[in-house]
C-alpha cells in the first residue's frame, strides 16, 4: 500500500492571490503533499491555474500542484504536454496533471470551443492521456493520429510524464480512467462510504484488469469537504451519509480508517462548501490532523501486518 497523500483544494480569484500564496507556502513548511486549484477560463475573476500553479512551484521547495482537473476542451492536448513536463523539469517532479473531459459545455463553448458530444468528449480525454504520455519521456519524434488529437513528427520532452488523476464521472470515463490513468478523483466530493464510489469504482478495476493493468495501481483521491471543529460533533455524517466534520480526533479516526479498510490513496481539504478551507482551518488540517493521520496509518497498519503474519 502507498502511503496516503495529503493537500488543499482552492478556488481562487486574482484577489485571492497574496492569500492562497501564504496558504500555499505554509502548507509546504507543514509538509502537505499537494495543492490543487480549479480550472475554469471562462471565470475572468479567476487566477490561471497553470500559471498560477508554475509561480506557487516556484515559490516552494516540496509540495506539488495540480489542475484539479484540468479543463481539457480549453487546452490542446500537445501544448498540454509542453506545460507539465516543462513544470515538472523546473520544479524536481513536484506537478500532477489532473484531466477532466470538460463539463460545463455553455461556458465552454463560450470560449470558441466546438461543442463535443459527452461521447465525443469522453474519447477526446482518453486520447490526450495517451498522447501526453507520448510527448514525455524523450524517445523518437511522434505522430499520432487519432480522432480528435494529431501531431506530425512532434519531438517529446526529455521529461518523464507526470502522474495523470482524472475526475471521471460516468461510466465511459470511469472506463478510460482504468485504462490510462494513474488516479482518480470521485466526482462531486463522493467519498469511500458513498454509493457513487460503491458503483464507480469497479468500473475502473474492471476495464484496468481488461488491458492487463493491476487495479491497484490506481490510486483513489479524494475531495474532502468538512468542518474542523474544537470540540468532538455528535454526529459527523448528516442523514444522507454524508461527512460533515468534526474535531481532530474525529478527523484523524476517519481518514485512518478510510486508508486501512477502504484504501483511499489520498485527500484533499475544501471547505465546508466546496470552496478554499479559511486559514485556519487550512494550518489544522496541516499542522495537527495530517501528521497524526500519518502515524496512526503507520502505527495501526503495522499492527495489523504483524497481527497478520503470526502463526
Amino acid at each position: 500500500m502507498s502511503e496516503p497523500v495529503f493537500g488543499f483544494g482552492a478556488h481562487s480569484t486574482i484577489d485571492d492571490g497574496p492569500e492562497l500564496l501564504r496558504m500555499v507556502e505554509r502548507a509546504d513548511r507543514d509538509g502537505l503533499d499537494l495543492f490543487s486549484l480549479s480550472d475554469h477560463p471562462y471565470l475572468g475573476a479567476r487566477l490561471d491555474a497553470y500559471a498560477s500553479i508554475g509561480f506557487l512551484l516556484g515559490r516552494t521547495q516540496r509540495i506539488a500542484g495540480f489542475a484539479n482537473v484540468t479543463n481539457l476542451p480549453l487546452r490542446p492536448a500537445p501544448v498540454l504536454a509542453r506545460t507539465v513536463t516543462s513544470l515538472s523539469a523546473l520544479s524536481g517532479g513536484r506537478v500532477v496533471l489532473g484531466m477532466g473531459a470538460g463539463g460545463l459545455w455553455n461556458r465552454i463553448s463560450d470560449m470558441g470551443v466546438p461543442r463535443l458530444s459527452p461521447d465525443d468528449a469522453v474519447r477526446a480525454f482518453e486520447e490526450a492521456i495517451v498522447l501526453v504520455r507520448r510527448l514525455a519521456g524523450g524517445g523518437p519524434p511522434v505522430t499520432f493520429e487519432g480522432r480528435y488529437h494529431r501531431v506530425e513528427q512532434i519531438e517529446p520532452a526529455p521529461v518523464a510524464a507526470p502522474p495523470v488523476w482524472t475526475g471521471s464521472v460516468g461510466p465511459k470515463s470511469l472506463a478510460a480512467t482504468g485504462r490510462v490513468a494513474d488516479g482518480w478523483l470521485p466526482g462531486h466530493a463522493a467519498d469511500w462510504l458513498s454509493e457513487r464510489y460503491r458503483t464507480s469504482r469497479p468500473i475502473i478495476d474492471d476495464a484496468a484488469a481488461a488491458v492487463g493493468r493491476d487495479p491497484r495501481e490506481i490510486r483513489t483521491i479524494f475531495n474532502f469537504p468538512g468542518r474542523i471543529t474544537e470540540q468532538p460533533l455528535p454526529a459527523t455524517r448528516d442523514r444522507d451519509g454524508r461527512w460533515v466534520g468534526g474535531s481532530v480526533d474525529q478527523w484523524v479516526e476517519e481518514l485512518t480508517g478510510a486508508v486501512l479498510e477502504h484504501g483511499a490513496s489520498g485527500f484533499m481539504l475544501f471547505s465546508p462548501s466546496g470552496g478554499t478551507p479559511d486559514a485556519t482551518s487550512a494550518a489544522r488540517w496541516g499542522g495537527e490532523i495530517v501528521p497524526a493521520v500519518r502515524e496512526s496509518v503507520a502505527v495501526t497498519g503495522a499492527a495489523l501486518r504483524g497481527a497478520g503474519s503470526r502463526p
